[in-house]
């Protein structure tokens, strides 16, 4: 093999496109595999997100009313996630759903209340940066809920869901899952960052410190609400690039829309990174 050359002003010149300048690069047989595997996400993430248009259009077009939920322990990548779905949507019909502690008026209601409003309406699609199953796994372990809310919730909550999948919304339940040392890591990177120490809350503070706690509860969620109608899938964020590529390739391989088999790529999601609960015997967290 030969001597790695070095980039020149030429070869500056000479290119128009980030392409050719990689294919430039690869000529020259300079290692920038980080670089490389950039350029890669960037160009997968766009031909994803360009399905993901196509998809908003037709739910928009049929009426049909898609929420997607995205669950996890802290710093596992919801709000990331989130943001490269929606980058290009048409904010129209499409909408974040993450809400704050409840109110007192609203800690007086039936718990599932605060989130009905919230639900799609027609052609519209919905993200929820955690929901409901707050009060299967955060509550509980933080003492925010009694055992006795808890165990009635439970009860309810296949039920709710069922009467949601009854009246057609297509509902899609993300955990993103995450080790422990990379949850450490992130927490960390945050504290570091003053563009994102705002992220950080009392509550992820207890994150490691309740690591155990988390896992039983989150055990018992996928117990008694993973279903037919509405499944768990299951999400191996450690790598954020991944897990975001994947998590757009599932959605877009769940919903029949038009146009989708003229994608210029594939989607089909990755089994080793993401996967239905029953599947995932060897979970991160």
């Amino acid at each position: 093999m030969s001597n790695p050359q070095k980039l020149t002003q030429k070869d500056f010149e000479k290119v128009n496109t980030r392409k050719e300048l990689l294919d430039v690069i690869l000529k020259k047989e300079i290692n920038i595999k980080k670089v490389v595997s950039t350029f890669q996400y960037e160009q997968e993430k766009k031909l994803l997100q360009i399905e993901l248009v196509k998809l908003q259009q037709w739910v928009n077009k049929t009426k049909k009313r898609v929420a997607i939920i995205f669950e996890g322990r802290d710093a596992a990548g919801k709000g990331g996630n989130i943001r490269r779905f929606t980058e290009h949507l048409n904010p129209r019909s499409m909408r974040l759903v993450a809400l704050n502690k409840p109110t007192d008026v609203e800690r007086g209601q039936w718990y599932f209340r605060r989130y009905i409003q919230h639900l799609p309406n027609p052609g519209e699609i919905v993200f929820f940066d955690r929901s409901w199953y707050n009060r299967a796994v955060v509550e509980p372990v933080m003492g925010f809920c009694t055992p006795k809310q808890y165990n009635q919730f439970m009860v309810q909550l296949s039920e709710f869901e069922h009467m949601l999948y009854e009246d057609g919304v297509i509902i899609i339940k993300f955990w993103l899952s995450i080790t422990k040392e990379e949850q450490l890591k992130r927490f960390n990177a945050r504290m570091g960052n003053p563009l994102k120490r705002w992220k950080f809350s009392p509550v992820d503070k207890k994150g490691q410190e309740y690591w155990d706690d988390y896992t039983k509860y989150k055990e018992q969620m996928f117990s008694k609400t993973h279903t037919t109608f509405s499944p768990w899938t299951i999400v191996k964020t450690n790598n954020k690039q991944t897990a975001r590529l994947e998590c757009m390739r599932y959605v877009l391989s769940q919903i029949d829309y038009d146009g989708r088999d003229d994608s210029k790529t594939s989607l089909l999601p990755d089994p080793n990174v993401i996967m239905q609960y029953y599947r995932s015997l060897h979970k991160y967290d």
